[in-house]
């Protein structure tokens, strides 16, 4: 009886692997930057505090960590590819038809969504920069033209720059409020001016991520301008404040239109079970109320340590966010490695500044130590 061919001998590690330079990448991936995630901290004994992401200090609620272990019988099964239930209870929310939400993998996805709807080789999108560092990574990846409108004075957005950077070949305007990574936020009437500078077929997509831990009496009132702009849509994220940031999920309100082609273009299943059912948790009256005591607590510690810095003589921007943002210009990877060597992990943009995000309170104060340690050299 014959017997079968033996098995191919795997490679071994000395020999070469196959070349791949025929492979033909899109010319668009010369250009493109590179996304940087917050460094995590070293494990080398000290105790270090990381705070170069800006996640939660707190970890899911148990009513949110208890959904999640009972949808976990489920996960052989696809999800909820319409997101159904979620969308409901977004739509409640917002006041808005439940086929007016688009859920996607986070909010940078829905951005990503945006770009694929509106966007075809060649034409443009408006931000201000410094802001997301992902914005000009997913229009380029896409085809788009990202046009980086420089920061005014305050780190905040230029808006009557940005109005004039607006072409024929513009399909999307981006407003990041509170503004990642310098803090600021946009006000509902400088918004409102802003819009009726806008042409009606130009989208103009006001992300507020950070949106929780404005100050409620001043926050943007972004739902009243989303129902009085045919040509605003709201992104959102359950994962600052809900502290979903490693299940990833995030959503747009949107008029039908436009909410319809996010739909069409978002990948197939991307809001896993178990995301859906965490931010379906997370809705619920008494996790809300635990949630916005949370966010109550990081603002009142941003506010503390904000206060602490301007006592040391810094000069820093507003903050709304979850974080502080220290304008070092060309210091700032040297602020970095200062911080870093003292266990504490900040995050540093070129020679722009640093942000600190806001964790607990030991690491709050261990910012405070180094700034002032820094400032008084």
């Amino acid at each position: 009886m014959s017997q079968p061919d033996a098995p191919e001998p795997a490679a071994s590690p000395s020999e070469p692997a196959p070349a791949d330079a025929a492979v033909r990448l899109r010319g668009t991936l010369d250009a493109l930057p590179s996304y940087v995630p917050g460094r995590p901290a070293a494990d080398d004994g000290v105790e270090r505090y990381k705070v170069s992401s800006n996640e939660s200090p707190f970890p899911p609620l148990p009513s949110v960590q208890e959904a999640v272990t009972r949808a976990l019988a489920g996960a052989n099964r696809y999800p909820d590819m319409a997101a159904a239930a979620l969308r409901e209870a977004l739509g409640r929310e917002h006041g808005v038809a439940p086929e007016q939400i688009a859920v996607s993998t986070g909010s940078v996805a829905v951005s990503g969504d945006l770009v694929r709807a509106l966007v075809d080789q060649g034409d443009e999108v408006v931000f201000a920069w410094r802001s997301f560092e992902a914005y000009p990574i997913v229009v380029t990846s896409h085809g788009g033209v990202p046009v980086m409108v420089p920061l005014a004075e305050g780190h905040r957005h230029d808006l009557p720059a940005m109005a004039a950077a607006i072409t024929d070949r513009t399909r999307l305007v981006v407003l990041c409020t509170p503004n990642n990574p310098t803090g600021p936020a946009l006000g509902t009437d400088e918004v409102r001016a802003f819009l009726r500078s806008v042409p009606d077929h130009v989208v103009v997509a006001i992300d507020e991520a950070y949106r929780e831990f404005h100050d409620p009496e001043t926050v943007l009132d972004s739902g009243a301008i989303f129902r009085e702009h045919g040509n605003v849509v709201l992104l959102r994220t359950f994962s600052k404040m809900q502290a979903l940031a490693g299940l990833r999920i995030g959503y747009a309100v949107a008029h039908p239109r436009l909410a319809r082609a996010l739909g069409q273009v978002t990948v197939p299943f991307g809001a896993s079970l178990l995301a859906q059912e965490a931010a379906l948790a997370t809705l619920e009256p008494a996790a809300r109320e635990q949630l916005e005591q949370r966010a109550a607590q990081i603002r009142a510690e941003r506010d503390r340590v904000r206060a602490g810095l301007a006592s040391q003589g810094w000069d820093l921007p507003e903050a709304q966010g979850n974080f502080v943002y220290l304008p070092l210009g060309e210091r700032s990877a040297e602020f970095a490695a200062f911080a870093d060597a003292r266990g504490l992990v900040v995050r540093a943009y070129g020679v722009d500044g640093v942000r600190v995000t806001i964790a607990e309170v030991a690491a709050n104060d261990r910012l405070l130590e180094i700034a002032r340690e820094w400032i008084g050299r």
